[in-house]
């Protein structure tokens, strides 16, 4: 075929944690035993009312086309979810129910973004953010946030990325790749900037449930008016509630941009999966107490993967305040060879110990960051402690 296709979208590159992730299972259909701490997802199953939830709507409900932004009763149910844990007050026509928080995110660049327009990333940085900035025809503009300042924003560093272009910036807490999740003071001075400089903030929140150590999760848009007239919250079903593959998410934001974001999700998509749309009212308003149980399964495992990985020559880690991610520094080995390959950078490291030690975890070039590497602990107990092992035996091999 001799034709020109897409100039833009051909420049968008594939999301490594799914090709990671598709290697692997790859890998593991050709019967190698492959132990994935890959893809950010929840390894336990949707707690038990959510799927019974799910079955009577099947059998009960009408399952016909909904509104294209989301059954009324589930945007009421996000906005008493909103109120109650998060003190934002909100309407149904302020609300945007989508194809998982992704499409929520991908909406938004598209509604709020004009040709030339630059969009604030802090690195690292999750790994679709600067393709969905450039898809909506925007620049991604990036921030470094270095693991000696718990890879948050610097105030310093954001007022000097402002330019007379500058239409939003990005703000994951807690974060994934990292972890970290930004304190109340911290976003206090985020927001000042922001409303002084009328700029929109794009809060993805996904984790808010996935905290630890005493960490509080605060949403940005709750500081006060101001801020929230700005910002666009983003959440979903995905992580908190072990929901990956029944995609919902959704937008919150002031009902003009809503307007815009439903009327793109009309042409693109439509409604929202109607079955998973039940399901997830049953999960924002019934019974919470799985979420603690998983969360507190994560806690264990991020305090013993935190305390092996620091213990393994060479390897180093901060301890991660929320989500279910470590970002490994593996430097030390950058440069070193491996059957007289040499391990050049972050992509080299994931291929060869995917290849030979059979345990797949996603470089950090993926992220913005060539000397890290993110390793997530949505795994059982058991099979982080044999990849662990794996990992350091592999480092032994080294040259």
């Amino acid at each position: 075929m001799n034709i020109q296709l897409s100039k833009k979208h051909s420049d968008i590159a594939p999301s490594v944690t799914l090709f990671v992730d598709a290697k692997a299972k790859e890998m593991q259909a050709k019967g190698i035993n492959v132990i994935g701490f890959g893809v950010g997802e929840p390894d336990f199953r949707t707690p038990e009312n959510i799927r019974k939830r799910a079955i009577y709507a099947i059998e009960n409900e009408s399952l016909g086309y909904t509104p294209a932004s989301g059954l009324l009763k589930l945007k009421e149910a996000v906005c008493q979810k909103l109120k109650s844990d998060n003190g934002l007050e909100y309407k149904p026509e302020n609300i945007i129910v989508s194809n998982g928080a992704k499409h929520s995110l991908y909406n938004i660049f598209q509604a709020i973004c004009n040709p030339g327009d630059e969009v604030i990333i802090p690195s690292p940085y999750w790994v679709s953010y600067p393709e969905m900035v450039k898809m909506a025809d925007a620049v991604p503009v990036f921030i470094d946030c270095p693991e000696e300042k718990e890879f948050k924003l610097d105030i310093n560093d954001l007022l000097n990325a402002i330019t007379d272009k500058t239409k939003a910036l990005i703000l994951n807490s807690p974060s994934n790749p990292t972890g970290s999740v930004y304190t109340k003071e911290e976003l206090e001075a985020i927001a000042k900037i922001a409303v002084e400089k009328n700029i929109i903030v794009v809060s993805d929140e996904i984790y808010e449930k996935l905290v630890y150590d005493n960490t509080k999760h605060i949403s940005i848009a709750s500081l006060n008016e101001e801020i929230k007239d700005l910002t666009i919250v983003v959440n979903g079903m995905a992580k908190a509630y072990a929901m990956t593959g029944w995609r919902i998410g959704y937008a919150a934001s002031n009902a003009k941009i809503a307007k815009i974001m439903g009327n793109i999700q009309s042409h693109a998509t439509s409604n929202p999966n109607t079955i998973a749309q039940y399901a997830s009212i049953e999960a924002l308003l019934g019974d919470q107490s799985a979420l603690e149980e998983m969360r507190l399964a994560f806690d264990e495992r991020r305090k013993y993967m935190v305390e092996r990985i620091n213990k393994i020559p060479g390897l180093s880690c901060i301890v991660p305040k929320g989500a279910f991610y470590i970002m490994m520094n593996v430097s030390n080995y950058i440069g070193k060879e491996f059957n007289g390959t040499k391990i050049k950078g972050s992509l080299d490291f994931a291929d060869i110990l995917l290849e030979n030690a059979h345990v797949a975890i996603v470089p950090g070039a993926a992220f913005g960051v060539d000397q890290l590497m993110r390793i997530s602990y949505a795994n059982s107990m058991e099979n982080i402690k044999e990849g662990l092992t794996r990992l350091e035996n592999f480092l032994t091999t080294l040259k």
